[in-house]
C-alpha cells in the first residue's frame, strides 16, 4: 500500500512535487487554500534555470512543453542610471537558453496538468506523532491524517511551526509592485525603455525594475529602504491596504487575512508618493510608476539563512516554508528543484523505514545548499538596494554571461 502524502500548498513547489510524483503512478494530495485556480493574479514572470527550475520540469517531464511556451528574448537586461544614462544593455545570444523567462500563470497551468487539487482548503496545523499518522486540521473544521505531510505553503507555513519556532524577519527593504497593460499600443515609448527583458535604475538606497511579461504587459518594481511600522502606520491613516493579491512570500498573515482591496484615491495616493520619493529621477523612469495601473505594497521578509530543524518523522518543509530569501531569481528555481528531488525520494521508497530514511537524507542534501543561496539573495539584495549603486553593477556583472 502506498503511503499516504499531503502536500500543503499549490505553488511551484508543491506542483511540481506533485507532478513528479503522478508521473511515477504514486498517490498524492494536494491542499491548496485558495478557493480556485484563478482566485487571485498568479503574479508576474520568472526565469528558470537551467541547472534549478529547468531541471525540475526535466524530472516531470514537462521540459519540452516549458520550452515551447518560454520566451528567450526575455533574458535581455538593460541597467540605467537614475538621470536615464544607459550603463549596461545586454542582449541574449539566438541560441541562449540559460534562463528563458515564463509567466507565472502559464507555469501554474502547465505543473497542473492533469492534477486533482483540492481548492479552499487551507489548514490550521499539523500534529506530527497522532496513532494514525500525522494530524492535519484544516480551516473547515474538518481534519485529516498522512503518512507523510510537506509543507510547501510560503513564507507563513502553517506547516512549519511543527518543525521549527523560525519565523520570518523583515529585511528593511520594501517593494511596491504596478503594472503597466497592453504596453505597446498605450505607451510604446515605455515598450521600448524596457525591451523584450527586464530594465533596472539603481539610485542611493532605492531602485525600479520593470520586466516583461507576455500579452503586452510590465511589471513594475520599486525598492526601497525603509523602516516596517513607519509604512505601515502611514498606510493605516490614509486607509491603504496592501493591494489586492496579497503575496504569501512577503506578506504577515495579518495582512492575508483582512481585506486589502485598494480604491481608485488609495492607488493615487501612493502614486503621489513614490513620485516624491523618486523625484528627480528621469521623466520616463518616472513614467513606468506614472501609468502604473494599481499599486501592491510588499514588505520582503526573509528566514536566518541557514535555517534547520531537528529531523521530525512524517513531517518536512520545502521552498518558501524551508528557506524564505530575497526574490532575486532564485527561490521558486530552488524551491521546484527541491520539489522534483523529494518526489523521486518518496517514489523509491517501498516501506515506511524507507520514506522516513528518504526524507532525512532529502533534509540533509537540501539545508547547505539552500544556506548558501539564502546568504548570495540576502547579500544581493543589501548590494542592489544599497547606499552606493555602483554595488548594483558589480552584481550584474558578476553573475551575466560575457
Amino acid at each position: 500500500m502506498s503511503p499516504r502524502i499531503a502536500v500543503i500548498g499549490g505553488g511551484p513547489a508543491g506542483l511540481v512535487l506533485a507532478r513528479v510524483l503522478h508521473r511515477h503512478g504514486h498517490p498524492v494530495t494536494v491542499l491548496e487554500r485558495d478557493p480556485a485556480r484563478d482566485a487571485r493574479p498568479p503574479g508576474g514572470t520568472l526565469d528558470l534555470h537551467e541547472g534549478l527550475g529547468q531541471r525540475a520540469l526535466e524530472k516531470a517531464g514537462l521540459l519540452a512543453e516549458f520550452q515551447a511556451l518560454s520566451r528567450p528574448e526575455g533574458q535581455a537586461m538593460r541597467i540605467l542610471a537614475p538621470d536615464g544614462t544607459v550603463l549596461r544593455d545586454w542582449q541574449p545570444r539566438p541560441d541562449e537558453r540559460a534562463n528563458p523567462e515564463i509567466d507565472r500563470g502559464q507555469l501554474r497551468d502547465l505543473l497542473l496538468g492533469p492534477l486533482d487539487i483540492q481548492w479552499g482548503r487551507g489548514i490550521t496545523k499539523v500534529v506530527p506523532g497522532s496513532r494514525n499518522g500525522v494530524l492535519v486540521r484544516l480551516a473547515d473544521g474538518h481534519q485529516e491524517t498522512f503518512d507523510l505531510v510537506i509543507g510547501a505553503d510560503g513564507a507563513w507555513s502553517r506547516v512549519r511551526p511543527a518543525v521549527s519556532s523560525a519565523t520570518p524577519r523583515y529585511t528593511g527593504v520594501t517593494s511596491v509592485e504596478t503594472s503597466l497593460e497592453d504596453v505597446d499600443v498605450r505607451h510604446p515609448e515605455l515598450a521600448r525603455l524596457v525591451g523584450d527583458g527586464s530594465l533596472a535604475v539603481y539610485g542611493v538606497n532605492r531602485a525600479v525594475v520593470a520586466q516583461r511579461c507576455s500579452g503586452g504587459q510590465v511589471k513594475v518594481y520599486a525598492q526601497f529602504r525603509a523602516p516596517l511600522g513607519e509604512l505601515a502606520h502611514r498606510d493605516e491613516e490614509r486607509g491603504v491596504g496592501s493591494g489586492p493579491a496579497p503575496d504569501r512570500r512577503t506578506t504577515p498573515p495579518q495582512d492575508v487575512a483582512r481585506d486589502t482591496g485598494q480604491r481608485p484615491a488609495d492607488a493615487e495616493a501612493v502614486r503621489s508618493d513614490l513620485l516624491a520619493l523618486y523625484d528627480g529621477w528621469a521623466a520616463p523612469v518616472l513614467d513606468l510608476l506614472r501609468h502604473g495601473t494599481a499599486f501592491i505594497r510588499r514588505p520582503l521578509y526573509a528566514l536566518p539563512a541557514h535555517h534547520t530543524w531537528p529531523h521530525v518523522p512524517g513531517v518536512t518543509l520545502i521552498g518558501d516554508a524551508a528557506h524564505l530569501m530575497p526574490p532575486l531569481g532564485v527561490g521558486a528555481n530552488l524551491a521546484m528543484l527541491e520539489g522534483a528531488e523529494l518526489a523521486e525520494s518518496i517514489a523509491g521508497a517501498s516501506s515506511p523505514a524507507d520514506l522516513d530514511k528518504a526524507v532525512r537524507t532529502f533534509e540533509a542534501h537540501m539545508w547547505p545548499r539552500a544556506g548558501r543561496w539564502s546568504e548570495m539573495t540576502l547579500s544581493g539584495l543589501n548590494r542592489l538596494v544599497s547606499p552606493d549603486p555602483t554595488e548594483a553593477l558589480a552584481v550584474f556583472d558578476a553573475v551575466q554571461p560575457s
